[in-house]
């Protein structure tokens, strides 16, 4: 079992920036590619970032691309999401997820799953 917990989110105006984390525990952070998800009310979760185990490799989802940055520390078994540029449609619960293989841009793939962190942008 892996629990994650997410932190970070909160209300910011448009153009500002927000940093997301999530902490993991419970098994080797390092054994599991890491993903982030969103999703806005009426909205199914969409895909934004995904990171390898090694943290070498990652993937953002086109809408992010340039504004949102995906890192992790495997030391401190966290992994972040850097946000900048921040627009309206930004506004979403932003979930973290684990998965053992290879990172995935679907949630259905994904083990683990945190509670979710609620990010509310305003003009």
């Amino acid at each position: 079992q892996v629990q994650l917990a997410e932190s970070g989110g909160g209300l910011v105006q448009a153009g500002g920036s927000l940093r997301l984390s999530c902490a993991a525990s419970g098994r080797t952070f390092s054994d599991y590619a890491m993903g982030w998800f969103r999703q806005a009310p009426g909205k199914e979760r969409e895909f934004v970032a995904a990171i390898s185990r090694s943290g070498l490799s990652t993937y953002s989802a086109d809408s992010v691309k340039g504004r949102f940055t995906i890192s992790r520390d495997n030391a401190k078994n966290t992994v972040y999401l850097q946000m900048n540029s921040l627009k309206l449609e930004d506004t979403a619960v932003y979930y973290c997820a684990a998965r053992m293989q290879r990172y995935s841009v679907h949630p259905d793939e994904y083990d683990y799953w945190g509670q979710g962190t609620q990010v509310t942008l305003s003009s």
